[in-house]
């Protein structure tokens, strides 16, 4: 059973490594929109394109006043290479251990070829300045998800 956070109700506190170690907080983001998204693995095809897709759009979010945040359970080393191959700027944190991503229900069982696993559902929470969850897509597929996160947030800023 998934805990996604529902519109209307906090946001779940975290704190996060990037790429160099460095801690970010969900609590130092007050004040601003968050688009926090959560995917299975650096480098691979829907990955690599979702980041991508977002770093292309990052300006207009910046002008919206929204910080990016994609968590992954990757390493904050393997998040340094993803970002030098694809000239990424967007902000990737390191969940290894998943506190994060249960936290956000992302953690759960997918099915692959007829085998079952635990893995992390592609999903983005749009968090609003106040802390709260103010828009959920779950079970995110990738072709024009940014698109669609962005005019959700020009509705709400506008």
């Amino acid at each position: 059973m998934s805990n996604i956070p529902q519109v209307g109700q906090p946001a779940h506190l975290f704190t996060g490594q990037d790429k160099d170690g460095n801690t970010v907080s969900l609590k130092d983001k007050q004040g601003r929109w968050v688009v926090l998204y959560f995917y299975p693995k650096d480098n691979t095809p829907g990955c690599t394109t979702e980041a991508k897709d977002f770093t292309e759009h990052l300006d207009e979010f910046e002008k919206l006043g929204a910080d990016i945040i994609g968590i992954s359970p990757d390493s904050s080393k393997s998040h340094g290479k993803f970002i030098d191959k694809h000239d990424l700027s967007i902000q990737l944190l390191s969940d290894p251990e998943h506190k994060i991503i249960e936290a956000y229900g992302g953690w759960r069982l997918k099915k692959f070829m007829g085998k079952e696993y635990m893995g992390v559902v592609r999903s983005t929470f749009l968090i609003s300045p106040d802390g709260k969850i103010a828009q959920v897509w779950d079970k995110v597929r990738v072709k024009t998800h940014v698109e669609k996160v962005l005019q959700e947030l020009k509705n709400r800023v506008s």
